[in-house]
């Protein structure tokens, strides 16, 4: 019993964080009105990263992500790599709505490794709060214990994500071609918008050092 009350903590407490509009909010609705699985496959890129991540830090590499410096550098990165999905998702707007998406809206899975690799808050998240929740299921009830927490996780951002994809595809029918340049535009404002958002912070960052 007591078992099941932490993995019901952990489904949510990952579910407040899935919820949270970000990135990966955006580009699940981006992909989605393309290709209603978008959000699955996402979530197994996202997975890819997060899994050895949790490995990673629960062996002691927690106090890594908390460096500045560190911080600053996937602030950057991922600041970077927002606005050049924000700038794509808009010229895609130019394009026919059966034109083949451009860069990686085509790659949802490839996606999921970057959004989740390149997001410092992200990284954060689980050297703090995901960190404690983490050594709490093996300290109590062993390594399967562990293994349940990371799969709890793991599929909230699997059904949010797939949520939002089969939503957004279903709307993009709904809505017809000039529903769904609406939704895109303001993806794409969003993806631009949290660039700019990780690029500041980082180097507000930055400048706090000296």
């Amino acid at each position: 019993m007591a078992l099941l009350l932490f993995l019901a903590q952990v489904f949510i407490i990952s579910l407040t964080g899935a919820l949270q509009p970000g990135p990966v909010t955006a580009t699940a609705i981006t992909m989605g009105t393309r290709n209603r699985w978008a959000g699955t496959l996402m979530a197994l890129g996202h997975g890819i990263i997060e899994f050895p991540l949790i490995a990673v830090i629960v062996l002691g590499m927690g106090k890594f992500f908390q460096i500045p410096k560190v911080q600053i550098a996937i602030g950057l990165a991922g600041g970077v790599f927002l606005l050049f999905m924000g700038i794509q998702t808009y010229l895609g707007l130019k394009a026919d709505a059966d034109d083949k998406p451009k860069a990686l809206h085509g790659k949802p899975i490839l996606a999921g490794i970057i959004l989740s690799a390149s997001n410092p808050y992200f990284l954060l998240w689980w050297a703090t709060v995901g960190l404690a929740l983490a050594n709490q299921a093996p300290a109590e009830w062993g390594i399967w214990a562990f293994v349940l927490f990371a799969l709890t996780h793991w599929f909230v951002d699997l059904i949010w994500l797939q949520l939002l994809s089969w939503a957004s595809f279903k709307g993009s029918v709904l809505l017809g071609r000039h529903g769904l340049k609406i939704v895109l535009a303001f993806c794409a404002a969003a993806l631009f918008g949290f660039g700019l958002f990780f690029i500041i912070n980082s180097i507000k960052l930055l400048f706090a050092q000296f």
